[in-house]
């Protein structure tokens, strides 16, 4: 237990700390009474830190995640959000996870090797997700998805933050950013009818803080990877 504490730094725990706080009260403050609400979004915050330390960790968290997130958002009518959820982060987050296993940083399991992406996959990145995106507002729009205009934009920066994961580099905690705040509007919209829902609505405030933290941590382990990479390289010259 106090080696698993170790390996987060203060600010790590800090933020987890306040994310489950805020969480859980405002769970128990609007009556919630469904234990899955609070279990998912504890799941989720969790997810986040461990990725915010480049942890394989945090997308096994993501799987089972969006499994339950999948089925609340069924359960209220948010067909976009279980079909991007169970069909497309579940499996991008399966993905992610062997990628990250495969490429360790110096082979350690804890800590994946950031990448950096050419200019050229950044506009296939975009093209892909228009794509996407189109295809997914149709089916949307067949089942009579709630909220449907942003349920598609969910699907846009879902796909762009999922395969930007899969890639390992760090501009996929800025796309899920995105998304949080897509999210907190849809949830915003079911709040006005049930007030049950306000406690999501403080999970992806609390994942958006996250997700911000995640993205500057990244920027911070990129350069201290290249740092390290660099003195090996010069180790070597010299042997």
């Amino acid at each position: 237990m106090k080696r698993i504490i170790s390996y987060f730094n203060k600010y790590d725990i800090y933020l987890w700390s306040v994310s489950v706080t805020s969480i859980a009260a405002a769970f128990y403050i609007y009556g919630n009474t469904d234990l899955l609400k609070l279990i998912v979004s504890i799941i989720g915050v969790t997810s986040l830190i461990f990725n915010a330390k480049g942890n394989p960790v945090g997308q096994l968290l993501m799987i089972v995640f969006s499994v339950i997130y999948g089925y609340i958002s069924y359960s209220f009518g948010y067909y976009g959000e279980m079909i991007t959820y169970i069909g497309m982060t579940m499996p991008m987050a399966l993905f992610s996870l062997i990628s990250w296993l495969r490429h360790p940083f110096k082979g350690t399991r804890s800590q994946v090797e950031v990448n950096t992406l050419k200019p050229k996959e950044y506009i296939f990145i975009l093209f892909l997700s228009i794509i996407v995106t189109v295809i997914f507002y149709f089916i949307l729009k067949s089942l009579n998805t709630s909220s449907l205009y942003f349920s598609t934009l969910s699907v846009l920066t879902s796909f762009a933050a999922a395969y930007l994961t899969f890639r390992r580099t760090k501009e996929f905690a800025l796309a899920y950013a995105l998304n949080d705040i897509v999210l907190i509007i849809l949830w915003s919209i079911a709040a006005k009818e049930n007030k049950e829902y306000i406690s999501l609505i403080i999970c992806f405030i609390m994942f958006l803080a996250n997700d911000i933290y995640g993205y500057i941590s990244w920027g911070i382990m990129k350069r201290d990877q290249q740092d390290i990479s660099g003195i090996i390289k010069k180790n070597k010259k010299l042997f």
